[in-house]
């Protein structure tokens, strides 16, 4: 066909679509407009079979219960109704959720899709309920409880390096805690409850914040957010002292030579004990009783020292003998 033939054509079925007015689209616009609106009217006034979800909503006593899972939000349904009232359901408006009722602690975990027909016929609004898609529906309810426990200070943790002591008891304000919770959650916190210092090595008297860390935080609430735990903490300043020590339960007429003739006794004393401190009362023996016949050897026992002393060492820890 020759082009001008095509030409001619395409003229022809474009010549409705040519505006003969400026208000021409605006009232092709208008007649597609109504048109779709009758369409979508006569479209919703008809019934339809659909399957679906619609929420359900758990009524129960918060003051005695509480869910340890996620109680579920929805099920699956089929129903049978007007479009409006379709439409209005997949907008979730003026939607009724189906109430499920748990009045005392419940014996099972689930509950059978078909055992909740009469709740969701109260609910649905202008729809016929065919059947319930979903089969079953899980859940974990636990007694509410309150427990109050003791804070301790964690055992095993070094709190100051060997310069320094702790002195007294160590002071936790609050002393207790009360947790409140579901049961099961609640009965697993350990009795009594233990802080552990963020900061080690302390080096003077301090208050330390400690956080309040545990499980379950988005279901077990604590009355307390953190504790002040107070530290009395002391300097110790090294000392060491020779002492002679004293031959005890030696034969009658038994002369002995020591190797080495002292021993020296290292400690630590607290820096405002050190003027206070009565050194001539440290008392080293070496018992003949005790005689190690293998290396010829007796072990340095520090039977006497002054008070106030800490982290004691003799040294050497055996002495060699021989007889004269």
């Amino acid at each position: 066909m020759p082009f001008e033939g095509v030409r001619n054509i395409a003229i022809w079925f474009l010549r409705p679509f040519q505006p003969r007015t400026k208000q021409y689209w605006r009232v092709v616009l208008l007649c597609f407009v109504a048109a779709s609106t009758f369409w979508l009217l006569n479209a919703l006034n008809k019934s339809y079979n659909t399957q679906t979800t619609y929420p359900i909503r758990f009524v129960y006593d918060e003051e005695e219960l509480i869910p340890i899972k996620p109680l579920p939000e929805e099920i699956t349904i089929n129903v049978t109704g007007k479009g409006w009232k379709l439409l209005r359901k997949s907008l979730m408006l003026e939607v009724q959720p189906a109430e499920v009722y748990i009045r005392n602690m419940p014996r099972n975990n689930y509950l059978l899709g078909s055992a909740l027909r009469p709740a969701l016929v109260n609910a649905l609004d202008g729809l016929q309920l065919n059947f319930v898609v979903t089969d079953t529906i899980y859940f974990n309810f636990n007694q509410k409880v309150e427990k109050r426990v003791a804070l301790r200070l964690a055992p095993n943790q070094r709190l100051t390096d060997n310069q320094h002591v702790v002195i007294g008891r160590v002071s936790i304000k609050p002393d207790s805690i009360t947790f409140t919770g579901p049961s099961t959650l609640v009965e697993s916190l350990p009795d009594p409850f233990l802080l552990q210092l963020p900061t080690q090595s302390l080096t003077e008297p301090s208050k330390i914040p400690v956080p309040i860390n545990y499980d379950y935080k988005s279901l077990v609430k604590a009355d307390i957010e953190r504790a002040e735990v107070s530290v009395n903490v002391r300097s110790l300043v090294p000392e060491e002292r020779q002492v002679l020590p004293e031959l005890v339960n030696v034969p009658e007429g038994m002369l002995l030579n020591l190797r080495p003739p002292i021993v020296v006794v290292r400690y630590q004393v607290l820096q405002d004990s050190v003027p206070l401190l009565n050194r001539e009362a440290f008392k080293v023996v070496l018992d003949y009783n005790r005689y190690n016949p293998i290396d010829s050897t007796l072990v340095p026992e520090l039977v006497q020292q002054p008070r106030g002393i800490r982290n004691v060492q003799v040294w050497p820890n055996r002495i060699k003998i021989s007889r004269r």
